[in-house]
């Protein structure tokens, strides 16, 4: 339950991993000069233009390495001082890189003939879509001095301040009574308590969890009003109307196909509420379903896996869909490419690091054997299997946008419940239904209620610093509007701002509704394969494989959806419509 990072390195001290930090900062200081002699003229433009991006895809994909060992080595011990250390280095020496990149881009942007440039070369043409991107985004730059001193700036604001963040909830001990046995526990082990079948433990461990934020809540306001006071002031600074202006273009998304799918999402809202008003009654409760009880679990799907059975359950479903899918996963679970056991000193949650230059990927778990955990496994794997399938790509387009970040991992999710239920008894069935319910209610309604709080933190953030309680006062209505009476008012989550990491990362702003695009999306392509059958699916991976090169509603085009048509979003959300009558039908 442990991954292996030896294929990148042994060790911090090791004289591979020395080497590759040595030529990362003769790289940079090779291109600092090379822009600065070559960048002046538009003389041989096109040889200058392919030699940057070969020169840019060669020096990510030596970085992807360095960096990756030093965080997924963070991540599993938040106390690594060497692993600290080398990603603070790292970042450290990546500001170099700002001066020559605003040289390249500003030198794009006036470039003579750009159109016809590209066109003369089969590598230009391979990154067409990367270099009017980067044109694009040429034209909120500023200044060479300006962007090398923002850049080293974050080295000391909104990236000390996140490291703080995660340092204080990755250490944070929660201090519980479970059956008059008192204990500090780490939080992500008291927030996997929520799955619990014992309503008792479900509702202790929320209480403690609430209460121990406590202890953190004034330094995680500070490092929310720093990130977020930066951000704002850099998007000024940049000419952007709005911190969400800047996230759409960088997640190639326009504002027509978020508000179509917001504006459809809150026509849903009623059915959700239904969902757990009913959730709520089945459970005993009156006014609504308290939050300690959202994950509770519902029927008779008792079953506690053993990793390896996760392994072989999540194998047996993919292969059902393809078999590549299913080998890729085998794979994962073979090779020591997942870490799954929750201890102290590891971050919580999940996450999935794509290893470009390897072709391999690692993934981040807390496994307790819950089939909700199951699914997470199986979601997780789902962004390494969008890795493979841009594997053969450069590291330029291989890189895709928030929004369809989650489009595979999902499905995956998919593909296990639908799986899963064509043998299962009703009362599985119920237990199945409502953990698919569980998920849809988080990426659609409270990634709402978070998109609603950013938004409202954003706009008060331009006047003030925010205290702790102006924090917990907008999470609570930001849950209200989106939960409404579906969640006893009396039983909400005030820190919820504290608990998400997304919040503290400046170059994540507004990391909410991706969530919510890529269920909804999933869902679509969840109808055409139940229309298409097997034939579905090289147009899905198809699809996956040109996620680097195409803003979203061209990739929507590609398997035939108009993003920009409420319709899209409203048959998505009839299909969980679809599930919530099933639910009530069944209980």
């Amino acid at each position: 339950m442990r991954w292996s990072l030896d294929v990148l390195y042994t060790s911090f001290d090791s004289e591979e991993f020395q080497k590759d930090n040595e030529k990362i900062i003769s790289s940079i200081e090779h291109i600092r000069s090379w822009t600065e002699e070559n960048l002046r003229t538009y003389e041989n433009s096109k040889e200058k233009l392919e030699y940057y991006i070969r020169f840019k895809n060669e020096l990510g994909d030596l970085m992807v390495k360095v960096r990756g060992y030093s965080a997924l080595s963070l991540s599993v011990d938040v106390k690594n001082e060497k692993a600290l250390k080398a990603l603070e280095s790292l970042e450290n020496i990546s500001t170099m890189l700002a001066e020559p990149e605003t040289k390249f881009k500003r030198w794009l942007l006036n470039m003579p003939n750009l159109e016809e440039t590209i066109q003369s070369s089969s590598y230009l043409k391979e990154h067409e879509f990367f270099i009017k991107e980067t044109v694009k985004e040429a034209m909120h730059l500023l200044s060479e001095k300006e962007e090398t001193i923002i850049a080293k700036m974050k080295n000391t604001g909104s990236e000390a301040w996140a490291k703080l963040h995660d340092l204080l909830t990755s250490t944070l001990l929660v201090d519980i009574n479970i059956n008059g046995e008192e204990k500090k526990l780490p939080l992500s082990v008291v927030r996997n308590m929520a799955y619990d079948k014992d309503p008792y433990i479900r509702k202790t461990a929320y209480f403690a969890e609430l209460n121990s934020y406590k202890k953190i809540e004034d330094a995680s306001a500070a490092c929310l009003n720093g990130i977020k006071g930066e951000v704002i002031t850099v998007t000024e600074l940049r000419k952007y109307s709005s911190p969400l202006e800047m996230t759409l273009q960088r997640s190639r998304m326009d504002f027509e196909t978020l508000e179509a799918m917001l504006e459809a999402i809150e026509e849903y809202l009623p059915e959700f509420r239904r969902y757990l008003k009913e959730k709520a009654r089945l459970l005993g409760h009156k006014d609504g379903l308290p939050f300690y009880d959202l994950f509770a679990p519902v029927g008779k799907l008792d079953k506690k896996f053993t990793f390896d059975e996760a392994k072989e359950f999540i194998v047996e479903n993919f292969n059902s869909f393809s078999e590549d899918l299913a080998q890729f996963a085998k794979k994962a679970f073979e090779n020591s490419w997942i870490d799954a056991e929750p201890r102290e000193g590891k971050r919580g949650g999940a996450f999935c690091y794509n290893l470009h230059p390897i072709k391999q990927s690692r993934i981040l778990a807390n496994f307790d054997g819950s089939f909700s955990n199951v699914l997470t496994l199986a979601h997780e794997l789902g962004h390494g299997y969008h890795g493979h399938l841009l594997a053969n790509e450069t590291l330029i387009n291989s890189r895709y946008p928030m929004p369809i970040a989650e489009t595979a991992s999902i499905f995956n999710e998919h593909i296990i419940v639908n799986s899963a239920l064509k043998t299962a008894s009703k009362e599985e069935k119920l237990s199945i239904i409502e953990n698919s319910l569980q998920r849809s209610t988080q990426t659609i309604v409270d990634i709402y209620s978070r998109f609603l709080f950013e938004d409202e933190v954003i706009k008060r953030r331009k006047d003030h610093s925010l205290s702790v309680e102006e924090l917990k006062q907008i999470m609570i209505e930001a849950q209200k509007k989106t939960y409404g009476d579906g969640l006893d008012q009396n039983y909400l989550h005030p820190y919820m701002w504290i608990n998400k990491p997304h919040y503290y990362d400046a170059d994540l702003n507004y990391y909410n509704f991706p969530y919510a695009f890529g269920e909804l999306f999933v869902k679509g392509l969840i109808y055409k394969y139940n229309q298409e059958g097997k034939k579905f699916v090289e147009e899905y991976k198809n699809l996956l494989s040109q996620t680097g090169k195409k803003n979203l509603y061209d990739l929507g085009k590609i398997v035939g959806f108009d993003l920009h048509s409420k319709d899209f979003w409203r048959k998505s959300l009839d299909v969980i419509k679809e599930e919530i009558d099933q639910f009530i039908s069944l209980i």
